[in-house]
């Protein structure tokens, strides 16, 4: 156990005892929290064994998976914004600048899960960067950058938006309703589950787009954090917004002054892999939806217009 202290060792037979009781989410946490100690479980055949968490230097990259959490600690910003970084830099660099300008004395938290290898010099002090593992699926990724929120609200960003103006004044107003779980200024409705369109006017929806969700914090509390097994992104907003509603909030859309540039990730993917990742994606959408026509706004499910 590389002399490990009792309380730590007490805790890694903790996370044992859930692993083999198959309470997955329980074992991360106590696995995070080992972290957040300077330890390392790594299991094996006949149990586990601990070792010191070496320290990580500038150029080191991390699984996704030994990203500590921060999220049992209490919160310390207004807003944590973060992003998932695949590729153009200069996008969120741009929206960097655009949140600075914009903040008015409010203590935002800047966090990018960067998969690229980007210099960590290149963002500036306030940004917490997350080096993660080369080959990391977006949904890994975008977990690990909510691990680390210490907001009381949380911003998921995609590169292509900039802000124009105050976004987190709507944004926070909106969410002091508790009926409120998810809410941004792009959302979509289904009356079938089949096809989506864009939500017509500000208000109730079914879901909001992954270009700009926000949240309050312990909502991850209560839906949980991103399905890992979407490695692209498409679709993993519509089905984590479902998972937001299914616990009882509503999706609502929140008109905020952005400007929405090209999705650089959309545009440079081949039609046929995005294609063929898209679809693979919505059927992992109704693997766990299908028949839940009572958590959109206006349903009509196919059996009711055959009548």
């Amino acid at each position: 156990m590389a002399n490990a202290p009792d309380d730590v060792v007490l805790l890694a037979k903790e996370r044992q005892a859930a692993r083999t009781a198959k309470d997955f989410s329980r074992a991360d946490a106590l696995r995070d929290e080992l972290a957040s100690r300077g330890w390392s479980v790594v299991d094996e055949p006949a149990g586990f064994r601990l070792e010191p968490a070496r320290p990580q230097g500038p150029s080191d990259r991390v699984r996704p998976e030994d990203v500590p959490s921060v999220l049992s600690q209490a919160p310390t910003a207004d807003v944590s914004v973060q992003w998932v970084l695949e590729g153009w830099p200069e996008d969120v660099e741009r929206a960097l600048d655009a949140f600075r300008a914009h903040a008015r004395g409010r203590a935002l938290q800047y966090v990018v899960a960067d998969l690229t290898g980007e210099s960590p010099e290149r963002w500036g002090e306030d940004v917490e960067i997350i080096r993660l593992q080369e080959g990391t699926g977006w949904g890994a990724a975008r977990n690990a950058g909510l691990k680390r929120s210490l907001g009381r609200t949380v911003f998921v960003m995609d590169g292509s938006i900039e802000p124009t103006g105050d976004v987190v004044g709507p944004i926070v107003s909106a969410l002091e309703d508790p009926s409120v779980g998810v809410v941004g200024p792009f959302g979509i409705v289904t009356k079938d589950l089949r096809e989506f369109e864009e939500a017509p006017a500000p208000g109730d929806c079914d879901a909001i787009e992954g270009y700009f969700m926000a949240f309050r914090r312990e909502v991850l509390s209560s839906a949980g954090l991103f399905d890992e097994k979407f490695k692209w992104y498409r679709t993993a907003d519509i089905e984590y917004s479902f998972r937001v509603k299914d616990a009882g909030f509503r999706a609502v859309v929140v008109p905020v002054p952005v400007e929405r540039h090209e999705h650089r990730m959309w545009f440079n993917t081949p039609p046929e892999d995005r294609a063929r990742w898209s679809k693979r994606n919505y059927y992992r959408f109704l693997e766990r939806w299908r028949g839940r026509f009572d958590l959109c706004v206006s349903p009509q499910p196919p059996e009711s217009r055959s009548t």
